[in-house]
């Protein structure tokens, strides 16, 4: 069995109180700037579980005779510091007396900086302790009507403590205890009950501070474990009101119950929150896609993703005698996407139809043409106006087809004319146009990019990806048409291969569906192909081969971000 490590940190959550060690000091100066003026006197008093269990007190030499003011308050004379050790031969027992421990003091900034700057002009490291103001605490916990004052002496008044403060090192430390043990008592009816949680509320300004519904809540924590995984909060009709995910479940959730929650919207969640469940998952990964799912099934209201997680807008050829394009907000084969919003698929029709001979009008025409008369986009040569009759389906075919191959990474011919064009416009000195095609060409070869890659793994029967955990261990996936099929670890010392071996023979079954990502959700394959293709991740097995198109975007990937930095996922 392991002992627990002396050193405390900010960043330890869940300490119970009763296991923290306190020193509780007091510093007597020759004045109020660290920088310039000297300790006189320093008192100290550690205490753990209520209990105490040691002091330290001593004069010091300032160097320096006393400011008359000093004096009368503090009635430490130069007489009495004349014989005192001088700062640097009290300094290493002072720090050590500290050393992992959390200091505490009425006005704590004021100490710690004494000290902090007394380590900077005697070479000492300073240990950077957890700090705890009592005066910040008080006001934390304490009404106004109830202690209209926070100085120490108010407070001592309050509590009715054996030992009042006097200016004197040793016994404004040995008050100051006697009041931290008090707030101690009250911050326990608030829910505060670990180190965290008590630092955070004396951190916090009022507005930010956890509300006694917040913190009565924090039982529901209890039972959550330290694991990766997802978390959900349901409220009082089961529902689900917030899914999250977490490296450590156990400190995410109890973070819900402290200081450090600020979100307004997050904090009416928790006041209504009647229970927590999780699921535990072999790691990150797994835990993203699992949220990814659980958010899309649940639509919980408390979640900035909530509605319709996985909704966005493609464009698509119309099924009809001359295709036009359209913007739909659902895959079809041949579609182009995804896309985030329905303007940006709008504007990568404008660039398609720019490089595509595509009709750009929004008429049905039927197979045997029509008699309309033709628009001025006929006379402009961008249209060969089917809808007089003046085209036939088999003469519009090749349009179709150059789309298909655009789409598909089949040939790039569009591309390179468009390039061609931009270099025109730029010869003939018409900068301002050669600009704005090259921008709109630059974003349509980021979205094809986007389109051919995420489509490319989707069309995979089975990928596996083994990534390093950092512990010299690997974490596996195991993905099918673009879905994480099964999860695991093979931990320091154990062969993965088994381990693989054994999740691909338990994996899940994945049928594929139509369009272009085999009707897997975008956000997973782009989660997906993020995981295999960064952080060192290996491929294990690809049934088949993982490509991409050879005459696809990815070839002009260098120059869109030579023509316009875009940032590409």
């Amino acid at each position: 069995m392991h002992a627990r490590p002396s050193q405390l940190s900010f960043d330890e959550l869940g300490t119970p109180l009763r296991e923290v060690t306190f020193v509780v000091l007091d510093l007597e100066t020759t004045g109020g700037s660290a920088g310039k003026d000297a300790i006189t006197e320093i008192g100290a008093v550690k205490v753990r579980g209520g209990e105490q269990v040691g002091e330290l007190a001593t004069l010091v030499d300032p160097g320096t005779g006393l400011p008359p003011q000093i004096v009368a308050l503090t009635g430490i004379t130069s007489a009495m510091t004349a014989g005192a050790p001088r700062l640097a031969q009290v300094l290493p027992s002072v720090l050590e007396f500290l050393r992992g421990t959390v200091l505490v003091a009425h006005n704590a900034p004021f100490d710690s900086g004494f000290l902090r700057a007394a380590c900077e002009r005697h070479g000492q490291a300073w240990p950077r302790p957890p700090v705890l103001c009592t005066a910040r605490l008080a006001r934390a916990v304490l009404s106004r009507d109830e202690a209209p004052s926070v100085r120490l002496g108010a407070l001592a008044e309050l509590f009715g403590t054996d030992t009042r403060p006097t200016h004197r090192a040793l016994a404004d430390a040995r008050a100051t205890v006697e009041v931290l043990h008090h707030l101690l008592e009250r911050v326990g009816n608030l829910g505060v009950q670990s180190l965290e949680e008590l630092l955070a509320l004396a951190r916090e300004s009022a507005p930010h501070r956890p509300t006694q519904r917040q913190r009565q809540k924090r039982v529901l924590a209890q039972g959550v474990p330290s694991a990766p995984g997802v978390y959900l909060f349901r409220g009082p009709r089961e529902e689900v009101l917030y899914v999250g995910t977490s490296g450590d479940l156990q400190k995410r959730v109890r973070s819900y119950f402290t200081a450090g929650e600020r979100r307004r919207r997050v904090r009416d969640m928790v006041a209504l929150a009647e229970r927590v469940d999780t699921v535990v998952c072999a790691h990150a990964l797994e835990a993203s896609v699992r949220e990814l799912r659980l958010i899309a099934a649940h639509q919980p209201r408390y979640n900035r993703r909530s509605r319709r997680p996985n909704h966005t807008w493609w464009v698509a050829p119309t099924a009809e005698a001359f295709p036009r394009l359209s913007v739909v907000n659902s895959p079809r084969d041949g579609a182009l996407g995804p896309f985030p919003s329905r303007r940006a698929a709008a504007a990568a029709v404008d660039t398609v139809l720019d490089v595509v001979p595509l009709r750009p009008c929004t008429q049905r025409i039927p197979a045997t043409g029509a008699s309309a008369t033709p628009c001025a986009l006929h006379e402009l040569g961008r249209c060969a106006a089917p809808c007089a009759g003046l085209q036939t389906p088999e003469e519009y075919a090749p349009a179709v087809g150059a789309l298909d191959d655009l789409v598909g990474g089949r040939d790039d011919a569009a591309l390179r004319a468009a390039a061609d064009e931009i270099d025109a416009l730029a010869a003939r000195e018409r900068f301002e146009a050669a600009a704005r095609r090259r921008d709109q060409l630059a974003a349509l070869v980021v979205g094809l990019g986007r389109a051919q890659r995420l489509a490319a793994l989707a069309a995979l029967p089975e990928v596996v990806g083994a990534r390093p955990d950092g512990r010299r261990g690997w974490e596996v996936a195991v993905v099918r048409y673009g879905r994480l099929a099964a999860a695991g670890v093979a931990r320091r010392g154990v062969a993965p291969m088994p381990v693989i071996d054994a999740l691909r023979l338990g994996a899940q079954t994945v049928l594929p569906g139509s369009g272009p990502l085999r009707g897997a959700p975008v956000e997973e394959v782009r989660l997906l192909h993020r995981w295999l293709t960064t952080g060192g991740t290996r491929l294990v097995v690809s049934e088949p081969s993982w490509t991409e198109p050879a005459r696809g975007a990815g070839a002009w990937g260098a120059w869109a971000e030579r023509a316009r930095p875009v940032e590409v996922d």
